[in-house]
């Protein structure tokens, strides 16, 4: 990103619309209140987001000395930014407004290729989507790619892409077909961003992506801390047990190889809510492997807040469905636990689907944001 010289101009208007953000609407009265400006500064900075159609006026409020007060409002869809999750066989693609909301979502089986055809499908989706909006091009602010690899600090290419053989793409190829600004992102890191930016009281945390490959996202003052070598947060390969279960990534005794979702959908026929709804109805088998699934990843989740000493987001496909088994894992791991007698810091997701698509563009949205 480019320095940008901000003034005590920018900056109050910044802070107006961040406000306006946090409330459904205010008065120009309020606003002054609140921020502690100059009614005549107030003003001048409402009309310059007014002009940029950033807010509008939604009527009056209250009163003051005998006359009811403008009101003022965010316009959530003056911009939106699209986020794509690539796996193995499926592409997801959706579109956030300036509210984070989803507003958008559309997926497609489709396996993953290294080819110009499926990065033309890419262009093709992104240009569907923003037809469907009937959005204007100039109100696509970026797409945001997540892909199941490591990546470089800047978002151009996979270093490391074993899962899905593609160790050396391109954002240049990925966005080959997009005629927006594009960037590669990690897809827990993406999932992770998604869990934090519903979470604006929360500061810094571990997200566990809890899917067919496991993932973690280390944040730090509200930031994605990715280490010196953009490796940070791969909780799937600490090792859970020595010299156990071989792992894909040629290694022995990952998490990833006795906490996969894949391991508890392939005990459900193929489907993680027919085993979920077994375990439910008290299949004894089911349950076995419910429980010692619990059991390894209390091991890491113990380990994580050892290291960290911050609250901890279970998400990804399992992490949907752990809102009824959350207080059994807590007493699992509150008993490996030194220092804690309860395991509080312990949360489950607010997204339980999209998290990877939404996380992917919401980068877009803040860096807007900002330099409003």
């Amino acid at each position: 990103m480019k320095a940008k010289s901000v003034s005590i101009k920018d900056i109050n208007r910044n802070q107006i619309y961040k406000l306006l953000r946090q409330n459904e609407s205010l008065s120009k009265q309020d606003i002054a209140y609140q921020l502690q400006l100059s009614l005549p500064t107030v003003t001048q900075n409402l009309n310059l987001l007014l002009e940029q159609n950033l807010i509008a006026n939604t009527g009056t409020i209250g009163n003051t000395g005998g006359r009811k007060a403008r009101a003022y409002s965010c316009v959530s869809n003056a911009k939106a930014a699209i986020g794509l999750d690539i796996t193995r066989h499926q592409i997801t693609i959706v579109a956030v407004d300036l509210s984070g909301n989803v507003i958008q979502i559309k997926r497609k089986n489709e396996p993953f290729e290294r080819t110009d055809e499926y990065f033309r499908l890419l262009g093709m989706m992104v240009q569907e989507t923003v037809k469907d909006l009937e959005l204007e091009p100039s109100k696509i602010l970026g797409v945001g790619i997540a892909v199941p690899g490591l990546i470089t600090e800047d978002h151009q290419t996979v270093f490391y892409g074993k899962i899905l053989d593609f160790t050396g793409e391109t954002l240049r190829q990925f966005a080959k077909y997009i005629p927006y600004p594009s960037i590669l992102i990690n897809d827990a890191n993406a999932a992770g961003i998604s869990e934090m930016w519903v979470r604006p009281e929360m500061t810094n945390a571990f997200y566990i992506s809890l899917s067919t490959n496991i993932g973690g996202a280390v944040y730090i003052d509200k930031q994605v801390y990715t280490g010196e070598n953009q490796k940070s947060g791969e909780i799937g390969h600490i090792t859970i047990v020595p010299d156990g279960f071989p792992c894909y990534c040629g290694q022995m005794g990952c998490l990833e190889a006795y906490c996969s979702a894949s391991l508890l959908a392939d005990a459900g026929n193929g489907s993680l809510e027919i085993f979920f709804n077994q375990v439910k109805e008290g299949k004894a088998d089911k349950l076995k492997i419910w429980d010692q699934y619990l059991w390894y990843l209390s091991i890491a989740i113990n380990n994580i807040r050892m290291l960290f000493d911050c609250d901890i987001i279970l998400g990804g496909y399992v992490g949907a469905f752990m809102d009824e088994y959350i207080d059994t894992l807590k007493k699992l791991v509150s008993l490996r636990n030194t220092f804690e007698h309860r395991a509080d810091f312990l949360l489950t997701c607010n997204y339980k689907t999209e998290a990877i698509a939404a996380g992917a563009a919401l980068p877009f949205i803040k860096e807007f944001i900002d330099q409003i």
